[in-house]
């Protein structure tokens, strides 16, 4: 061993202590490691930097705005709307959760898959007394799964793509994954469908900083439009489209005002609505019906064509201009630039107009105006911004051009017409040109702490196979599995990875163990491509732990799980992959 391949060895372990340590940050530790081999001499200067401009970092950034697009049109929700009320119980929940985060992971991120899926899931079993806790985990490994059917469905993928390219001059194509994804899918979705029932029963979710700050439902005033196509719909389909969470507190028409109104009264243009609840619930049925926000239709005036508009939740201070007066006294939209849009006072209901609603101090608002201007009339008005998060209440969803745009991208892939890394960028930026998701959106939807882990950890793992490091560690492998069945060193392979992914991060995961997968096949005399394989299957297969990867992560609160939770499920799982997948890899991808 030469003095640089123990530099290496000794920087790439000294990283994955601290990332199983857990004591700081993955991002943290990741740029750290990275300023060290820099120092000490085994990642070149001039390359420092090569994995933010590497084609891995663009293709998964890509992919996760591409995914809060697709997510924000609602296209899903609409077509699982038919079959929701047929599901009553955990048997026909969790395979259709599971199978549809499944299908989108193939097509998008993972983890933008299930956190699509999340919201959906939990409203209906809130409504049918589900417990998340039995939910949650099937759907959480039904996207790790699915993802691994194409390139862009779960970073390991990309990264051994990349890896390929290093060591064959070539990568893997987008749906080369496909005919190995599909098997272990299929095996997935079967189990889960059944081994649901390891998890516990009931655990108590833990409170996220949205339920924190939820306060009494939101009272606000929608109008129906004159080209309203659902003219013979009744107020009671109308809150069936808020499913049921949202109640009708008024309604006037031809200038009369009827409180309570009767839920058979049919719905006409030109009819407003006061109606209150919660601001996901309004905004479904806003969405759902084609109804129009009263106070959102007066155009916002901005200083520059590149502002947007912005929606914020501010509590009306006890200094506030608007203690005792109205919207329509204090004049917002004329003296001001924004508009109402909705009020929400605790412990207190009432059908009066939001314009002449006097508001008191520890009201809470949702206001609309210009990002540029909203601060200061805010600061003016003695409002208090809420803690940032997305308030939608009715803006406009493009149901099919974000869909479009998403096979189209998938499409150019598969005729190889333009690369990976181009395609999704290009979609990218069509979601934004479209309106299908603001910019402002787009950069919420990237996930800077994993992008900068993978950017820093490209060079340094890297360390290990420019140094020769992982020749070094393939002939001691070849040497344990030579004269041994040839699937044998494939199974071990893809046992590493399952391993090491759980305590590290399947990126990390990726950027060390294929270089070493690919020298063993090389040793062995073998074919590199199934045991590059063996090493995505392995990485993106993390069923034992909540920190290995992102999708674990996210269910862990809302679900209730605790650590010991995850082996109950994921252990058997684990298992039947590795099993079945070894082989059908060996079928694939011949090993000789």
């Amino acid at each position: 061993m030469t003095l640089q391949q123990a530099l290496a060895f000794g920087l790439v372990g000294m990283t994955i202590a601290a990332f199983i340590w857990g004591r700081w940050r993955y991002d943290v530790i990741a740029l750290v490691a990275l300023v060290l081999g820099v120092a000490i001499g085994v990642v070149p200067a001039k390359a420092a930097f090569s994995g933010f401009a590497n084609d891995v970092t663009v293709i998964i950034a890509c992919a996760l705005v591409v995914s809060a697009a697709f997510a924000r049109s609602g296209i899903v929700e609409a077509a699982l709307r038919p079959v929701l009320p047929r599901l009553t119980d955990a048997r026909t929940q969790v395979p259709l959760f599971t199978a549809a985060v499944t299908v989108l992971s193939m097509v998008t991120k993972n983890v933008g898959a299930l956190a699509l899926m999340m919201p959906i899931a939990l409203q209906v079993a809130r409504r049918t007394g589900t417990s998340p806790s039995r939910l949650l985990m099937p759907m959480s490994f039904g996207a790790l799964i699915g993802g691994t059917v194409t390139m862009v469905g779960t970073s390991p993928n990309i990264l051994v793509s990349e890896v390929r390219e290093q060591i064959l001059g070539r990568p893997f194509g987008m749906y080369d994954y496909a005919p190995v994804g599909l098997g272990l899918t299929a095996l997935g979705l079967v189990f889960l469908a059944f081994g649901y029932r390891l998890l516990p029963e009931q655990r108590v979710a833990a409170e996220t900083l949205d339920a924190a700050i939820e306060t009494a439902p939101y009272l606000t005033e929608v109008a129906v439009p004159p080209d309203w196509s659902l003219e013979k719909r009744t107020l009671r389909h109308l809150q069936t489209l808020g499913e049921n969470e949202v109640t009708i507190m008024a309604l006037v028409r031809d200038g009369q005002r009827r409180k309570a109104p009767h839920l058979n009264t049919r719905a006409r243009p030109g009819d407003i609505l006061l109606v209150e609840g919660d601001h996901e619930a309004l905004d479904r049925m806003i969405s759902r019906a084609r109804l129009r926000l009263t106070r959102s239709d007066r155009p916002i005036a901005m200083d520059e064509p590149t502002e947007e508009v912005r929606v914020v939740e501010a509590v009306v201070s006890q200094d506030s201009l608007l203690i005792g007066r109205s919207a329509g006294q204090a004049d917002l939209y004329g003296q001001h630039g924004v508009n109402l849009l909705a009020v929400s006072r605790a412990g207190y209901r009432t059908p009066a107009a939001l314009t002449t609603m006097r508001l008191r101090s520890g009201d809470i608002v949702v206001v609309q105006g210009a990002e540029r201007t909203l601060p200061g009339a805010l600061k003016t008005l003695g409002l208090l911004p809420l803690a940032e998060r997305e308030v939608r209440l009715g803006g406009v969803r493009r149901r099919v051009v974000p869909a479009l745009i998403l096979a189209a991208a998938m499409i150019l892939v598969a005729a190889q017409a333009v690369p990976v890394a181009m395609a999704f960028f290009a979609a990218a930026v069509a979601m934004v040109v479209s309106g299908a998701i603001r910019m402002r959106e787009a950069y919420s939807a990237f996930d800077g702490p994993v992008l900068v882990l993978i950017a820093a950890l490209i060079p340094v793992s890297d360390a290990i196979r420019a140094t020769g490091g992982a020749d070094l560690i393939a002939q001691t492998l070849a040497f344990v599995f030579e004269g041994q069945a040839p699937i044998l060193a494939l199974g071990a392979i893809m046992a590493v990875a399952m391993a090491a992914t759980p305590f590290l991060n399947n990126a990390a995961t990726v950027l060390i163990v294929a270089p070493v997968g690919a020298a063993l096949a090389k040793l062995l005399g073998l074919n590199p491509d199934p045991f590059l394989m063996a090493v995505a299957v392995g990485a993106a297969c993390d069923f034992l732990t909540p920190v290995g990867h992102q999708c674990n992560t996210l269910v862990m609160a809302p679900g209730g799980y605790r650590f010991s939770d995850y082996p109950r499920l994921g252990a058997p799982l684990t298992l039947l992959v590795l099993l079945v997948g070894t082989p059908l890899i060996a079928a694939v991808w011949p090993l000789g």
